[in-house]
This record gives C-alpha cells, structure tokens and sequence, in this order.
C-alpha cells in the first residue's frame, strides 16, 4: 500500500504530538506543513516560531506561513501538492469552503472535546471551568460550519478534579495523536462510517476573555476552584484588593464558614480563607498583587496585615 500523503495545518503545543507521531510513521508522508506566522511573544516581544513549526523544521519538512489562508497562492499551492488527506490541529484560520474538497479525503481535524459538546476555540478550559468529570478527544472531517463536520472517531478520557488546562490539554494531545493515526488509516481503507452531528446537543466553548477570570464569591467553592483550574493559566482567577488587582489560586476548604459575607476574609490557625457562596470556603494556597511577585497565603497576611471584615472584590 502506497504511503497516505498528508499536509498538516496547526500551530500549538497541542498539535505537536499528532505532528511528530505522523512524521515518523512508514504509513504517512507529510508534503507540506501550514502553521501561523512568527509572532513577537513574551515579555521581550522576541519573535519566536509555533511550536508546530520548530518540530516541522527538525523533521526537515517544509513549513508555510501566510498571513491568510484564504490567499490565492495558498489554494494554488495546495491543489500542486494534491495531498490524500489535510490534517488540521489548532490551525488558528478558518478554511473557506472553496479548499474543502482539495484533498480527497477531506481536511481531517481533531478536536478536544466529545462533540457536539463544547464547539469553538475552548474546549479544554470549559469543560473544567464547568465542573466536567469525562471529556475527550473526536475526530471529525471538517465543513464550512464551526466544528460542526461528520464525526469520525471519539474517544473519553476521565478529567482529575483537581488537573488544570495545561495538564489535560497535555494528555488529551498524546492521546488525540494516537486517535489521528486510526483515523487515517480507517478512512484509506475504506472502513469508517462518518456519524452527523447531533446539533440540538451543541454546546459553545468560545475564547476566553479576561473577564471570564473575575471571581464572583457569591458562588459555591467549587464553582470558583473549577474556574481556577480551567482558565490557567490564562486569565487565572482574579478578584481585587484594596483596589488593587490580585490574582489567587487555592482549593476548596474542607470547612464550612457560616454567617460570613462572599469575599470576606479570615485568617484561622495560619490558614487564609475566603468565603464563599453557601457557606463554601476556598483555602487560598497563593495570592499575587499586580505588579508584585507571588506570595504564599500567609506572607500575603502578614504583609496586608489584614483588618476584621475586610474582603476580595468590590468593596
């Protein structure tokens, strides 16, 4: 059997497992690999490449960057590689629906979440911030709609109550690079059976703002320490203090706090609290002031030098 030619289109971190297992495989050979162009990051600006592409260039692959890849030459491109199937991770551009039918076994994308569940740019951070226990990973042939083409294959994969985004995407990425390789190989051979959607299952998980990382304390504690886990690192949880910004992270206190306010703040045997919704606590582990370092819980007391009564949040 002749080798499955493939472009591959992706950009972070996430891809790099479907990348690199693709790359190294007899079954497949990789043409061409799309990534978004160089961009200036970090506290230097310093431009540096995605992920994707440092491992496409130690593989010696070609890598292509344009701006937009709805651009003429991009189309021209693509149709010379004539590839058997596109593989597209965490790309970061929409394919216009004139690109569709270039490879002939479509544009193959693997998306972290058990669709329809969880559309959009999000999935991992959402099904966290929301208290989920089960996600996973679905590779599905992509359409003109947002994440919302035949399914191919699925797979679930259990979320630890405490894993944050970072350690899941880690572990949904090995495992979605493994799903990948089976789908391609069911769609050569002929032997998978695409599944429609369920739209009226749907659910959003849309890109994250900072807002989303405001803490609202009238909220149960675990409402709070799911958000926590999800939007790290990105936004994080924030809340404010004495006007200023400050960023925590903790974990749900295994006391209840009756009669306190929402955001108040209590200092109990060299342990900081901060109550919550429903006489739920989070026992805070962290706390970093913007523009400060981050302290441990206690060196944040000592220095505040905290007040009785005093809270997080609008005051």
């Amino acid at each position: 059997m002749s080798r499955l030619r493939l472009v591959f289109c992706g950009t972070p971190a996430f891809a790099v497992p479907s990348f690199q297992k693709l790359a190294i495989s007899a079954e497949f050979e990789i043409a061409a690999v799309y990534t978004q162009p160089d961009r200036p990051r970090g506290r230097g600006h310093e431009v540096s490449f995605s992920p994707v592409k440092e491992a496409a260039l130690a593989a010696s692959i070609p890598v292509h960057q344009p701006a937009k890849v709805r651009l003429p030459e991009v189309e021209q491109h693509l149709r010379s590689v004539a590839p058997d199937a596109i593989v597209i991770i965490a790309y970061g551009q929409i394919i216009p629906a004139r690109l569709l039918d270039i490879p002939r076994l479509g544009w193959i994308n693997l998306h972290a979440s058990l669709l329809p569940k969880y559309r959009g740019a999000a999935p991992i951070n959402w099904a966290i911030a929301n208290g989920e226990t089960i996600t996973g990973n679905t590779t599905m042939r992509i359409d003109a709609g947002m994440d919302t083409g035949e399914m191919l294959l699925r797979q679930e994969l259990p979320i630890g109550p405490d894993e944050t985004t970072p350690e899941l995407a880690d572990r949904l990425s090995h495992a979605g690079a493994t799903l990948m390789i089976k789908t391609l190989r069911g769609l050569a051979a002929g032997s998978l059976t695409p599944q429609a959607q369920d739209h009226r299952q749907a659910s959003l998980a849309p890109m994250l703002k900072r807002e989303d990382g405001r803490i609202a304390w009238e909220q149960r504690a675990e409402h709070i320490y799911n958000r926590m886990r999800g939007f790290t690192p990105w936004p994080g949880a924030f809340s404010e203090f004495r006007g200023q910004l400050c960023h925590l992270s903790g974990r749900p206190a295994s006391k209840a706090i009756p009669g306190a306010t929402p955001g108040e703040i209590l200092m109990e045997s060299g342990i900081l609290y901060v109550v919550c919704g429903a006489a739920t606590a989070i026992q805070v582990s962290y706390v970093k002031l913007e523009g400060r370092k981050q302290v441990s819980a206690v060196e944040f007391a000592n220095g505040a030098r905290l007040h009785a009564g005093e809270r997080f949040g609008n005051t």
